[in-house]
């Protein structure tokens, strides 16, 4: 096997049994490989776990995403974003040794920008985001590219990158898009829509140029979920999308194409 060259790595893993026992056999592995763990500056950061797992690394280290790469080894139900099975960690190993930083796959992020209460948050989704109130319904003002596009009220709009159209967004009836898709993708959750109240009623594919705007009606009951994690923000004025040209990386060692994690996540190995 390869040296690992003195690669500064870290190793990320949930609660799981499963998860554990890996950790217990991956880290000497890759520590008589040659890899440095620096749990404040890694290269790279491998999570044992399932997209969960991932997706808070990620948030984690949200700071660094452009020196760090990532990479998954799978204990759960369904790893989306994982390339590796739990028993094949000498097969990750060897990869790591072998990968090389400037060969990693990258896909989009998208940039949310809140106003609220006179301040401005910036947060970063891999997955989606999801705007909508707590106890009733959303009636919000939707504008592309600065321009008012419609009027929705609803339970909620769910904003998504390519490759988290095949997570809450394809619940919700929105399309897959592959992450080569320079694309955003908007949805809506539940809307009303009768002789009185009329919106698009379909999902939304806008391009990277344009950007999303979301101003709310005034209500201190807003949810804003980025990814996984949640968050509660008093008088939001509104809330902005777009693909700004940050990206996560991930390590290519046994990367697998797009589609065919489709399949395997949501159709399975029986197709004729």
């Amino acid at each position: 096997m390869s040296s690992g060259l003195n690669k500064k790595l870290w190793i990320i893993e949930n609660q799981s049994e499963r998860s554990k026992t890996a950790y217990a056999k991956l880290e000497p592995m890759l520590k008589a490989a040659g890899f440095i763990f620096d749990e404040a500056d890694p290269e790279l950061v491998v999570t044992i776990g399932g997209d969960g797992t991932l997706l808070s690394a990620m948030h984690q280290y949200e700071e660094q995403l452009d020196r760090i790469r990532f990479v998954g080894v799978h204990t759960g139900h369904l790893g989306f974003y994982t390339d590796f099975m739990a028993d094949e960690l000498e097969k990750l190993v060897e990869g790591l040794c072998h990968e090389k930083p400037e060969q990693a796959v990258r896909y989009p992020l998208l940039r949310v920008e809140v106003k609220h209460d006179g301040k401005t948050t910036l947060h970063y989704a891999l997955n989606e985001s999801i705007l909508r109130r707590t106890s009733q319904t959303m009636v919000c003002n939707v504008h592309i590219s600065d321009e008012l596009f419609e009027k929705f009220r609803g339970d909620g709009l769910a904003i998504s990158t390519p490759t988290g159209s095949t997570a809450y967004n394809k619940s919700i009836g929105g399309a897959v898009m592959h992450p080569q898709v320079e694309a955003m993708q908007l949805a809506e959750i539940a809307s009303l829509n009768n002789i009185v109240f009329r919106t698009l009623s379909a999902p939304m594919i806008v391009a990277k140029k344009d950007s999303i705007r979301l101003c709310p009606e005034k209500a201190d009951d807003y949810s804003l979920t980025i990814d996984q994690l949640n968050f509660h923000y008093e008088d939001v004025t509104s809330v902005d999308y777009s693909l700004d040209g940050a990206s996560i990386a991930f390590a290519n060692c046994a990367h697998t194409p797009f589609w065919e994690r489709v399949r395997t996540a949501f159709i399975g190995d029986g197709v004729e």
